[in-house]
């Protein structure tokens, strides 16, 4: 069992991560490229360049709501260089984040005594992008390099918080289907809301507004992505592997 989740998760890993990582190379790695121009107060008569002229090396992984960090003596934090440096370390960080999102789709469906397939896969990686991508984005967007943000802490706890309640709220509404549970669940998905996301005390930011709005948008169609592959992909290869094992033993 053990092994045929690994090995669902893993090329569920590897083709969904370099599918979603192409993508990320031609939609928000040119934005956050773009915006790093900005970063750090650029003055207004400075003249950024233009997306054409910009090398499309990787970038960090917009998966999760992240600003440019520093470190604690004032000096830039250590980052990939430019070109294939960036593309190759973007690539494998999303690939392990495909893996994972895998793992955790696969153990759900077994622990929620589905059938595992494409179909079952896809429904389940849709529910994973509500849960981690969508509803955590309606308090906080993806985040550019300078962009304004809150302190780093309150913000990866509320978004985990809102994640579990909206994944809880979910199994609730959709599992369970009882009218206590279908309201219990929606009360669960919108309590995270009720109290609120942690926001900067000003809204100052050095990243056009556009282009904010753009990165945003193009973030969760690129998460999105992510965890419909992932779930298609491993509950196809584990369909896949039920049937060799079924041939087998008939055989």
């Amino acid at each position: 069992m053990l092994n045929r989740i690994l090995w669902a998760a893993l090329v569920a890993g590897i083709v969904g991560g370099l599918a979603t990582a192409a993508l990320q190379h031609f939609t928000t790695t040119p934005l956050i490229l773009e915006a790093e121009l900005y970063e750090g107060g650029a003055p207004a008569t400075a003249s950024p360049a233009s997306l054409d002229s910009v090398t499309f090396g990787g970038a960090r992984l917009i998966l999760a709501h992240s600003g440019h960090e520093h470190a604690e003596d004032g000096e830039a934090a250590w980052a990939p260089a430019d070109g294939i440096e960036r593309t190759l370390y973007t690539s494998v960080a999303t690939i392990g984040t495909a893996f994972g999102f895998a793992l955790i789709l696969l153990s759900a469906m077994i622990l929620a005594n589905v059938r595992i397939t494409a179909r079952t896969g896809l429904l389940w990686g849709l529910a994973g992008f509500v849960a981690a991508g969508l509803a955590p984005a309606l308090g906080l967007a993806p985040e550019l390099p300078g962009s304004a943000a809150a302190d780093l802490g309150a913000r990866q706890l509320w978004w985990l918080g809102t994640a579990v309640a909206t994944a809880a709220g979910l199994w609730l509404a959709l599992r369970v289907s009882s009218l206590p549970a279908i309201g219990a669940g929606i009360a669960l998905m919108i309590l995270p809301h009720l109290i609120g996301a942690p926001h900067p005390e000003g809204f100052a930011s050095t990243v056009p507004a556009e282009l904010a709005g753009h990165f945003a948008a193009a973030s969760l169609v690129t998460m999105a992505v992510v965890w419909v592959l992932a779930g298609t992909l491993a509950g196809y290869v584990w369909e896949r592997g039920e049937v060799r094992q079924g041939a087998t033993a008939a055989a």
